[in-house]
């Protein structure tokens, strides 16, 4: 039997509760429903804003590839503002840009109807005598759109402001010299994980499997020291430096001034990680596919190439540790003797939070 959302509670005191059931993992009405109810209402990555860097240019995507597959389009209108909208002609749902260029206005090559690059109805041929035409109905929709340090982030319609969600965030690495960081392709690759994005998702949230699955990872983190704080829609997990390891030069203003940290792995519900080193930001971005498939994008952003040496571990024998187990996972809670399992109050708070915010937005 599948999951039934409106049934499954996650108590709030974390040494009473049970995880989610097993079969969250495996229906797929549970990934329509997820899809619907917590992907629409989510911020997204878009990626660089120097996309999108000189007044004309236009860039067509899709967002959340895989899984939302909305089509939109961002736009530098001529006056320098900067769009979000969406790729679908108002007439009769044509793609309104195909193509990344510089233009002077959108043209919807079916039947010619044109939009400027704000998004507003400019004009269309043969469309005498239409009645209450034109209306706002017939301007492009536009999307909410936000920007953090050099990076675009939008959504369809958004539980909650996007300075909310990135504000812990900021406030702990907000001062690192993330406008000067430079995409990396050769540091950067797709994976293709034969599990359930959430499973993904619940491995990332904590450092519990950290000394059993992750050797090399193990040798540079204080497991003892590892710490995981939460916020409202986030996740941070703090790891510090054993022995002579690489670590933060941390300013006077920062709360954590005084700590070797080598790492600080934020997680911002529900799909997006932001993995912070003192050379590096690597991005993952976590796509749904169906109930058991999921591609996860990691993107490199370098700003010290001299410190790349310094990195003790691979984390792309790291992100290959984490997928073998996920996977293992997936297969393990399609059991029919598997039901619910509870969580470690010292290493699962993260895990914790994310099943009841999961739970709060689906039931």
């Amino acid at each position: 039997m599948g999951a039934d959302l409106s049934r499954v509670e996650i108590a709030e005191e974390i040494a009473r509760a049970s995880t989610l059931p097993g079969s969250f993992y495996r229906d797929p009405a549970v990934f329509e429903r997820v899809r619907e109810r917590v992907f629409t209402r989510s911020w997204h990555w878009l990626g660089a804003a120097d996309r999108v860097k000189a007044p004309g240019t236009v860039w067509p995507t899709l967002l959340l590839e895989g899984a939302l597959e909305e089509p939109i389009v961002l736009t530098r209108d001529l006056d320098d503002r900067l769009h979000c909208l969406s790729n679908v002609c108002t007439h009769r749902g044509a793609l309104v840009c195909e193509g990344a260029g510089v233009e002077q206005m959108l043209r919807c090559r079916y039947h010619g109807r044109r939009f400027g690059l704000d998004g507003r109805f400019h004009s269309m041929p043969e469309f005498d005598g239409v009645e209450g035409f034109p209306s706002a109905a017939d301007d492009l929709p536009e999307l909410p759109l936000a920007c953090w340090k050099q990076f675009l982030f939008a959504a369809l319609d958004p539980v909650v402001p996007f300075e909310g969600l990135v504000a812990e965030m900021d406030r702990r690495v907000g001062w690192l010299p993330l406008e000067q960081a430079v995409f990396d392709p050769s540091r950067s690759r797709d994976y293709l994980v034969k599990a359930n994005w959430a499973l993904y998702c619940d491995n990332y949230l904590e450092g519990f499997h950290v000394p059993y699955v992750h050797s090399a990872l193990a040798d540079v983190l204080d497991y003892g020291s590892y710490r995981t704080e939460l916020f409202d829609r986030s996740v941070l997990q703090v790891g510090i430096a054993k022995g002579g390891e690489a670590a933060f030069d941390l300013p006077a203003s920062s709360p954590d001034h005084g700590q070797r940290i080598t790492a600080y792995y934020f997680w911002l519900y529900p799909n997006l990680m932001f993995n912070f080193f003192p050379w590096e930001l690597s991005v993952n971005v976590v796509k749904p596919l169906g109930p058991d498939r999921t591609r996860v994008s990691f993107l490199s952003y370098v700003w010290d190439p001299a410190a790349l040496e310094l990195a003790a571990y691979s984390s792309d024998r790291v992100e290959r540790e984490d997928e073998e187990v996920v996977e293992s996972v997936q297969v393990g809670v399609g059991s029919r003797l598997y039901q619910r399992g509870r969580y470690s109050v010292e290493r699962e708070t993260g895990v914790h939070h994310f099943h009841r915010l999961l739970a709060k937005e689906c039931g």
